[in-house]
């Protein structure tokens, strides 16, 4: 009997989130209707599976991790065939028998925002990163969650804010989030940078003694990027990520000539 940790990328769009749940399509139980299939595991409980992180619907991965027990040989590739295209076993290792992916060293999740070409609206980008200092460090960020009985301190290790063509992508990483975290915080800043709120009233966000309401930026744009262990090395599958890269630029071309399309009619309608 063997542990082993297996690192999952999917496009989140077609699932009703990660977790499995009766009667809808989840990411998780895909893979766990896939690992029982391969003869992996006969049922979660029995096999100790624990999982890294539970992304919401609509909330894409490259690095989430689940764990079990089998006794079993694990080809990656055995697995992925078992799966829709949309999810794929990226890398692959063996772990120690107490090893809970729920305990890492550091999460990386990248927000993309797209901008909207025709609104005119800018954003300022300066104000943004300035501001993004005052969540970096430990603090109560219980105004930026769903309210709980868990602990709302956490502690945030960097934040970057950078522009790609056309949107601007937000880097966070940290131990671990709350649930709508970082969507909450993208939101803040999106409205820091629209001037809708100033930098001291971000700063009471983050205390504990006064409650806000903050609305999550969308789940589309949001991508779990990688999950950190300490003396945890995974070992990538490239046939797999091949497959995966080549399903996904291929459903990014017919997105990209829809989207085409549809611009050139909202264009020849303005003109009218």
């Amino acid at each position: 009997m063997v542990r082993v940790a297996l690192k999952v990328g999917y496009i989140g769009d077609g699932f009703h989130g990660f977790q499995r749940q009766l009667n809808f399509q989840t990411v998780e139980g895909e893979l766990i209707k896939a690992f029982k299939k391969v003869d992996l595991m006969d049922a979660p409980e029995k096999s100790g599976y624990s999982i890294a992180g539970r992304t919401d619907r609509g909330v894409h991965a490259l690095g989430n991790v689940v764990s079990f027990d089998t006794d079993q040989n694990l080809i990656v590739n055995q697995i992925n065939d078992l799966l829709p295209q949309s999810i794929r076993i990226l890398a692959y290792t063996e772990v120690p028998s107490n090893f809970n992916p729920r305990f890492a060293m550091e999460r990386h999740y990248r927000y993309v925002f797209t901008q909207d070409p025709l609104s005119g609206s800018s954003f300022n980008i300066e104000k943004m990163k300035s501001a993004s200092k005052i969540f970096v460090g430990t603090h109560d960020f219980h105004n930026l969650s769903k309210k709980s009985e868990r602990s709302p301190v956490r502690t945030i290790k960097s934040i970057e804010i950078f522009e790609d063509p056309g949107c601007m992508v937000f880097d966070v990483v940290g131990q671990s989030f709350l649930w709508n975290m970082v969507r909450k915080m993208v939101n803040v800043l999106l409205m820091v940078g629209t001037d809708e709120m100033d930098v001291d009233e971000l700063e009471t966000l983050l205390n504990p003694s006064i409650n806000q309401i903050v609305l999550p930026a969308p789940p589309e744009n949001l991508i779990l990027m990688d999950v950190v262990y300490d003396g945890i090395e995974f070992k990538e599958d490239s046939y797999a990520k091949t497959k995966f890269l080549k399903s996904i630029h291929e459903e990014y071309l017919k997105k990209i000539r829809a989207a085409a399309v549809e611009m050139e009619i909202i264009r020849s309608l303005s003109l009218e």
